[in-house]
């Protein structure tokens, strides 16, 4: 089992217009802000599972946070059998949903689908919370605390924190220990604030995308059967993006370098497309957009150089954003949204068109 230090995870930079944190941990393997390859942000993601499953084979469920932990936590689900996967979310579905907050956060609000948690609950001894970085247990502590209120069985299970990078102090981790909540991670810092004030940040670029023309552009519809924010037998998910991956794979021959796009909520179909193509012998790079309003800076050191404002794939009225663009041969954006909005298709391909990336293919929802 690799063991990660915080240089290969861990890049600092300067969160835009946020009063809560100022600065944000950004890990250059999570597929999510930086281009990685597919390979990488798995090897990452399947050291957290395989140690989770090691000292806990017998969880059954496990629980993502969105939107950055959404591709962790199924690599950690991936890892155990027979086990069920559900992601919190921020988008707004029918149905019934328990919301809670993440207070640091740009986007607070988080919803956790209950249609069946009660029986997911029942139906194991140990449940796994997933998250990228666990910085004080604030959120955590609040969730489990509701959700106990809810599910008073809650308290006869083992409960985990799972994340790539743990802050931690002794006196959180206490804290934690007892709400009955233990840690398992891949690297540990001393819990601080990072000092960000030296970087002069810009907001990243907004651009008038009207005049795009979409007439060389693909699309390829295709249907989401699984959606995760609703819970997911985790193996019988791959699989179906497995198959998808193996799908888009038909649609280019011979490109020597390409990039896999996820959107927001939506990152493992892009990470396992991309794994894919990279065993296909190209150049596959992977990440996603993002509701993180990032700070762009040149300065030495500074994860972030170039960034762009988009309209969010799922909401016309939300502003979403992708960082560090760059030319590529080709170019997929895989969501798994119900249908694409134009101002986000356009928007997306102004940018890319700005690195000279003009074959671009759109794979999931309905057609613009």
């Amino acid at each position: 089992m690799k063991n990660f230090t915080a240089d290969e995870v861990l890049k600092i930079a300067k969160r835009h217009n946020n009063n809560k944190r100022a600065y944000l941990l950004v890990n250059p393997l999570q597929g999510k802000h930086l281009a990685v390859s597919p390979t990488a942000a798995l090897e990452m993601m399947k050291t957290l599972g395989d140690k989770v499953a090691l000292k806990y084979p017998a969880a059954k469920l496990v629980i993502g946070f969105a939107e950055t932990a959404t591709a962790i936590g199924a690599m950690v689900a991936a890892s155990l059998e027979n086990c069920i996967y559900i992601q919190t979310t921020r988008e707004n579905f029918g149905g019934n949903f328990i919301e809670f907050l993440e207070e640091h956060s740009h986007a607070p609000q988080q919803k956790l689908y209950a249609g069946n948690l009660a029986d997911w609950i029942n139906a194991t001894e140990t449940i796994i919370f997933v998250d990228d970085e666990l910085s004080t247990g604030k959120t955590l502590r609040n969730m489990i605390r509701q959700l106990k209120n809810i599910y008073p069985n809650l308290n006869g299970r083992k409960l985990v924190a799972a994340s790539i990078i743990n802050r931690l102090t002794a006196e959180n981790e206490k804290l934690l220990e007892l709400d009955g909540i233990t840690c398992e991670f891949l690297v540990k810092l001393r819990e601080e604030n990072f000092d960000v004030s030296n970087f002069e940040t810009a907001a990243p670029k907004i651009l008038n995308s009207e005049k795009i023309s979409l007439e060389k552009i693909s699309f390829s519809n295709v249907n989401f059967k699984f959606n995760p924010r609703f819970g997911v037998n985790i193996h019988e998910y791959i699989k179906t993006l497995e198959k998808l991956g193996g799908e888009v794979a038909n649609l280019i021959q011979d490109k020597k370098s390409i990039l896999v796009l996820g959107t927001e909520e939506s990152m493992l179909p892009a990470i396992l497309t991309g794994k894919i193509l990279e065993n296909g012998g190209a150049k596959v790079f992977t990440h996603s957009t993002t509701r993180s309003p990032i700070g762009v800076c040149s300065q030495k050191n500074y994860p972030i150089t170039e960034g762009y404002q988009l309209k969010s794939f799922y909401d016309s009225a939300r502003t979403t954003f992708i960082y560090n663009l760059q030319y590529y041969d080709a170019v997929f954006v895989i969501s798994d949204a119900a249908n694409f909005q134009i101002g986000a298709v356009k928007n997306l391909v102004a940018a890319l068109n700005i690195h000279g990336c003009e074959k671009i293919i759109f794979v999931g929802g309905k057609n613009v």
